[in-house]
C-alpha cells in the first residue's frame, strides 16, 4: 500500500479497486478526508489525485520503490505456477503432494478455521539476506543504525507488495478487500505494540483487530486454538500480517482466533518463508532459480499492478 506519508497519483489498481469496491474499509486515504459517505483520520486514496506539494511524494515514492528493487537479486519468491510448492504456505512439499506436512496436518486438524489465504512475500532462507534482515528490525542486540536499515527495508517491501498485489490477495480469498488489520502476537505475549505493527501502522491505515496471546503461553509449534484472543469482529475480512513463517502454527492459530471472534475471512501475508539452507538448495529457492520479481506474487492472476516510478 502507497505508505500514509507518501501522495500523488493513484495506482491503477487503486482507481479499478475503490471504484467498484466502495465497501472496502482498509483503504488508503489521505487525513480527514470523505470518502463515499464515511470519514477517515489515516489516509486514503480514491480515483482522483489529492493535491500534494511538488516534488515530494513522487520522490517518496519512488524512493520506496528502489529498496525493493534493490533487494531483488538477493530474494527469491514463491510463483503462482510453480507446482513444486505447497498450495498453503508455497514452501517446499512432496512432488506428489499438493501440499506440505505441517499444513496437510493443520487442514486435517481445523478444516474451515485456517487463513482463506497464505502469501509470503519471499521465501527467508536461513543465514540468508532476508531472513538476517527480518531478525535484525526487531533485534534489541544490534546497532541503531543496523535495525534502522532493516526497518527501512521491511517497510518498503511490505508496503509496496501490498499497494501491486492487493488485489490478488483480494480476489484469492474471494472477498472485495479487508476490513481489518491484525498482526500476529508473539507466543510470549511481549509487552507494548507488536513491532511490525508499530512499524506499518503509519502506513497501513484501518481499524486494527485487537488480537493478543494467552497470558502464560509458550513457543510451540502446535497449531493451538486458544493460543491467541480475539475482540468480537462479527462479519470482518482480515489481513493478517507476520514477519515469519515457518511451521506456520503461529499464524494459523491467529487465524483461528480471529474466526473464533467472527471473522468471515482472514488473508495472510508473510513477509518471509523461512526455509532451512539444504531444504532451499534442494527445493531450487536459489534467487537465480526462483526470482523475486516486484511485478509478480504467489497468487498473482494478470491483475493490474502498479508500475510506479
Amino acid at each position: 500500500m502507497l505508505p500514509a506519508e507518501t501522495t500523488g497519483p493513484p495506482e491503477p489498481w487503486c482507481r479499478s479497486l475503490s471504484a467498484t469496491q466502495s465497501e472496502c474499509r482498509v483503504v488508503l486515504m489521505k487525513r480527514e478526508q470523505i470518502v463515499r459517505g464515511f470519514a477517515y483520520r489515516g489516509a486514503v486514496l480514491d480515483e482522483t489525485p489529492w493535491p500534494v506539494p511538488r516534488n515530494s511524494a513522487p520522490a517518496a515514492w519512488s524512493h520506496l520503490r528502489a529498496l525493493v528493487r534493490a533487494q531483488e537479486p538477493m530474494l527469491s519468491a514463491p510463483q503462482a505456477t510453480s507446482s513444486r510448492l505447497c498450495s498453503v504456505c508455497r514452501g517446499p512439499c512432496g512432488r506428489r503432494s499438493a501440499r506440505c506436512y505441517q499444513c496437510d496436518l493443520h487442514l486435517q486438524c481445523a478444516p474451515g478455521s485456517l487463513a482463506d489465504v497464505v502469501v509470503p512475500v519471499a521465501f527467508a532462507i536461513k543465514g540468508g539476506p532476508h531472513a538476517r534482515c527480518l531478525w535484525q528490525y526487531k533485534s534489541v542486540r544490534m546497532t541503531a543504525e543496523t535495525v534502522g536499515r532493516a526497518e527501512l527495508t521491511v517497510r518498503a517491501l511490505l508496503t509496496v507488495f501490498l499497494h501491486d498485489h492487493g488485489p490478488c490477495l483480494w480476489r484469492a480469498a474471494g472477498i472485495s478487500g479487508p476490513t481489518h488489520l491484525a498482526v500476529v502476537p508473539t507466543a510470549r505475549a511481549r509487552p507494548g505494540t507488536h513491532p511490525l505493527r508499530a512499524l506499518v501502522a503509519e502506513q497501513l491505515t484501518g481499524p486494527w483487530a485487537e488480537l493478543r496471546a494467552r497470558p502464560g503461553g509458550e513457543q510451540v509449534r502446535d497449531l493451538d486454538p486458544s493460543r491467541f484472543r480475539a475482540a468480537a469482529l462479527p462479519g470482518a475480512k482480515v489481513l493478517l500480517i507476520d514477519d515469519t513463517w515457518t511451521t506456520g502454527s503461529s499464524a494459523q492459530s491467529a487465524a483461528m482466533a480471529l474466526r473464533s471472534a467472527g471473522a468471515d475471512a482472514v488473508v495472510t501475508v508473510v513477509l518471509g518463508r523461512h526455509v532451512g539452507r539444504a531444504e532451499a538448495e534442494h527445493a531450487g529457492l536459489d534467487p537465480a532459480i526462483m526470482p523475486f520479481r516486484l511485478e509478480n506474487c504467489a497468487v498473482h492472476a494478470d491483475c493490474a499492478v502498479g508500475s510506479g516510478p
